[in-house]
């Protein structure tokens, strides 16, 4: 199918520039402002579902603006790997929205205005991400992130407010940037392009082996959003900021940025075929086995809930990554589709993290025992997030990792299949004690305060784990996305 020439990618972008700007407006109007971030989500939503039905049927929306260098365009286009972040991210940030109204309000938090702007902003850049047609369009919308998202994570403004952002800060703009800007330039003097291509841009390139390897990882370690190990560090420091923004940071926008990033270049930088010829497939595989193993431990040992979700997500994300490398069409389906598994599930867990917290002001998993009884909409919600984070099916995450076993045993490596059964052990073992702590501990006597549900957090909450469900039922949309781009 011939691509369709759009303006909608970048109005969908728009969409939440406009929010942004116009909460800065309503500074004075606190009830007007709050409502410009759940409208401009569900018409950022309607544009980027409207472009659905083009990529479902393998076509793409392409939207060129100028040029910068020769062979490097500003450019856009909604591919299907591109449909399936965006839809996320534009789907969430609807409840996203709802949920963060009730909890800033619910606390009195400060700086409101500054949070849903930048907010709003961080949305943005995901879904220019998302759209990006080349590698240069998608790194910047990939530092607009980085940058609108350090006032999130500082915004308590303490001291280990800033400890957390100076280390986010040094990770996602410092560390990995000279890496990022070496493999930039390295693909463009041996391509003399940065055009994402279908079956990879520097596939059929006159480069040695060595070269391109070294090109290879410095994108690997260069999207440190990913979190692959030890470029994970910024990700569990950044539980400093408000829930909200964590939800958005594990769950919706920074890491599956980048992940996305990752799977970006192996499927349309360097391209499955070269990715296997050079070994880098195997090797990728090992270093992110590492990390889900390795995150997982420290999950167990982490008894602040957010800290705990943190390395969940370490060790989440490199499943998707993973399922990338394996290089067999089902597990690469299985990566993909975990993008929308995990998102969905995560920002569930973070919202009941925050919802315990702003009833109760409790933190740490320890006590936690009987709160379940006070709060059964939200730990109901956490055990079924938890369900789909171990694979148990309807959930959503039992469908990715479903696929991702099968693609272990397609492409004939089983260690790793034994990866991921012992990491759903692991899952279990950090997951489940705080639902039975919640629901079947004893309720110590001096906490039996007044602790209720609050309708504006406990609303999205449930709505996300419903959604974890439905996709583990009619997981149908992800899969044809999926396997329009492994095909």
């Amino acid at each position: 199918m011939d691509p369709v020439t759009s303006i909608r990618p970048l109005l969908a972008i728009a969409v939440a520039g406009l929010a942004a700007l116009t909460i800065l407006l309503l500074h004075n109007r606190e009830k007007l402002r709050d409502l410009v971030s759940p409208v401009a989500a569900i018409v950022m939503f309607a544009i980027v579902a409207s472009m659905a039905p083009t990529v479902l049927s393998g076509g793409t929306v392409d939207l060129r603006l100028f040029e910068i260098l020769p062979g490097v365009d500003f450019a856009f286009r909604a591919d299907a790997l591109g449909m399936v972040f965006a839809t996320v991210s534009s789907l969430l940030w609807i409840v996203a929205a709802v949920y963060s109204i009730g909890y800033m309000r619910h606390l009195h938090e400060h700086a409101q205005t500054r949070f849903f702007a930048c907010f709003a902003t961080s949305l943005a850049a995901a879904v220019g991400g998302a759209f990006a047609a080349n590698l240069f369009t998608l790194v910047i919308f990939y530092e607009v992130l980085s940058l609108v998202t350090y006032p999130l994570v500082y915004h308590h403004e303490d001291e280990e407010g800033w400890s957390g952002s100076r280390k986010y800060l040094v990770y996602l703009m410092g560390a990995s940037k000279s890496a990022l800007l070496a493999a930039l330039a390295l693909t463009y003097q041996i391509a003399g392009s940065l055009d994402f291509v279908a079956g990879g841009l520097l596939a059929d390139v006159d480069a040695s082996a060595a070269l391109l390897t070294v090109v290879y990882f410095c994108y690997l370690f260069g999207f440190a959003k990913a979190a692959v190990m030890p470029m994970h560090a910024w990700l569990p420091a950044a539980m400093v900021a408000p829930t909200p923004v964590s939800a958005l940071l594990h769950a919706v926008a920074v890491v599956k940025m980048g992940v996305f990033c990752v799977l970006r270049v192996v499927f349309d930088v360097f391209g499955v075929g070269l990715v296997g010829k050079l070994g880098l497939g195997i090797a990728t595989a090992y270093l992110v086995s590492f990390t889900i193993l390795m995150a997982s431990i420290y999950a167990l040992t982490r008894d602040d809930l957010k800290a705990r979700l943190a390395y969940s997500t370490v060790s989440q994300l490199s499943y998707i990554v993973l399922g990338a490398v394996l290089l067999s069409p089902v597990a690469m389906i299985g990566g993909i589709i975990h993008i929308a598994a995990h998102a969905f599930s995560k920002i569930t867990l973070f919202f009941c993290a925050g919802s315990i917290y702003c009833a109760s002001g409790k933190r740490n998993i320890s006590d936690m025992a009987g709160i379940g009884r006070r709060l059964p909409w939200t730990m109901g919600a956490f055990f079924v997030a938890s369900l789909s984070m171990i694979g148990i099916p309807p959930t959503a995450g039992f469908v990715s990792k479903w696929y991702l076993a099968q693609g272990s045993v397609e492409a004939g490596q089983v260690a790793f299949l034994a990866v991921l059964l012992t990491s759903s052990i692991l899952n279990a073992a950090y997951f489940l004690p705080v639902s039975y702590a919640a629901f079947f501990e004893a309720e110590p006597e001096e906490s039996r305060a007044a602790v209720h549900e609050i309708p504006m957090v406990t609303i999205p909450l449930v709505a996300t784990a419903i959604l974890s469900v439905l996709m583990g039922i009619f997981p149908g949309y992800f899969l044809t996305l999926a396997d329009g781009v492994v095909r």
